[in-house]
């Protein structure tokens, strides 16, 4: 009694199982289709601006050298202190006066201090006005004529490398907006102060490096920290325009979607600036002529056809 009633049981379920199986893999599914959003021509104020990234460095770098071999007497400035050209950095005794003292102390004091008043320490001046950035002596501490002692910088500037397709929208004077990515919520106003003669080339695509010094250091900034810089350009006044995503690039025609929203066609236009979220539009579309984004309608998306779900029984597998 209880194998007939097991058999009538799992027969039927055994049927359904193998239906959903071949209504999965062998009933053709309905195929992805592209959806659209419609958007209409607007006009508004648009400015050129360019985008780059960059890194916060020093536009003059020194490394303060002894003069001589020797040993470090004194250090007078810290890591971050603002210096005058000509102030001392630090005193130095040579190999020479550094043996000489260290022989006198074994005297006493007072022999220490006749032939410091003889033999005087060497001053370490600074050779411009700037920032210590960096900091390695300390008192007593050897070096060679080949050691830095200190690394100073007359200020902080941003080097930043645009693609050589933007070059002709920067130019030296122009005003730019700072954004350090460590303080996103802290831009800062600057200005462009050079512009490399010479391109670099990596990965085939030219670039060059343009130097932005900011209206003002504010004390966070800091050598070696990521930027991001607009140059701020042209601004035009309530102009025609799109969404930049709605523009196609193909041959080297610009074209957009319009016409019938359920078979658009492609027409060409012309464009002037763009801020990169949108773009004037010169000609090619009128107002009120509707202009589509395409999407995928992920609804209509067969299981079949997603490269995240196993191939159907017999079946090609997806390509990777």
């Amino acid at each position: 009694m209880f194998k007939m009633k097991s058999k009538k049981f799992w027969v039927p379920l055994a049927v359904l199982v193998l239906a959903g199986l071949v209504w999965v893999y062998f009933i053709p599914s309905k195929q992805a289709g592209p959806a659209y959003r419609e958007v209409q021509l607007e006009l508004k104020d648009i400015t050129l601006e360019v985008e780059a990234t960059g890194t916060v460095q020093p536009e003059n770098r020194l490394e303060i050298k002894l003069p001589v071999a020797g040993r470090i007497e004194e250090v007078m400035v810290s890591e971050g202190a603002k210096v005058k050209k000509g102030s001392v950095l630090a005193w130095m005794s040579s190999s020479e006066r550094a043996a000489l003292l260290d022989s006198a102390a074994s005297l006493g004091p007072e022999e220490v201090k006749r032939w410091k008043d003889l033999y005087k320490a060497t001053p370490i001046l600074s050779p411009i006005a700037g920032t210590i950035i960096l900091r390695k002596a300390e008192s007593g501490q050897s070096f060679t004529l080949q050691d830095a002692i200190m690394v100073i910088a007359d200020r902080l500037v941003i080097k930043a490398t645009i693609d050589e397709t933007d070059l002709a929208q920067v130019s030296k004077n122009q005003v730019a907006r700072i954004t350090l990515d460590a303080y996103a919520k802290e831009p800062i106003g600057g200005v462009v102060t050079a512009i490399a003669y010479e391109a670099s080339k990596v990965n085939n695509v030219t670039t060059y490096q343009v130097s932005i010094a900011p209206d003002s250091t504010p004390n966070f900034m800091r050598s070696g920290m990521t930027a991001s810089v607009s140059f701020v350009g042209e601004t035009k006044t309530q102009v025609s325009t799109l969404p930049t995503e709605a523009i196609r690039f193909k041959d080297g025609k610009k074209l957009v979607l319009t016409g019938d929203i359920k078979k658009p066609i492609e027409k060409e236009i012309t464009t002037g600036v763009t801020n990169g979220k949108f773009t004037e539009i010169l000609s090619g579309i009128s107002p009120g002529e509707g202009v589509y984004l395409e999407s995928l309608d992920l609804n209509s998306k067969s299981a079949g056809s997603n490269p995240f779900m196993p191939s159907r029984f017999g079946g090609k597998k997806p390509k990777k």
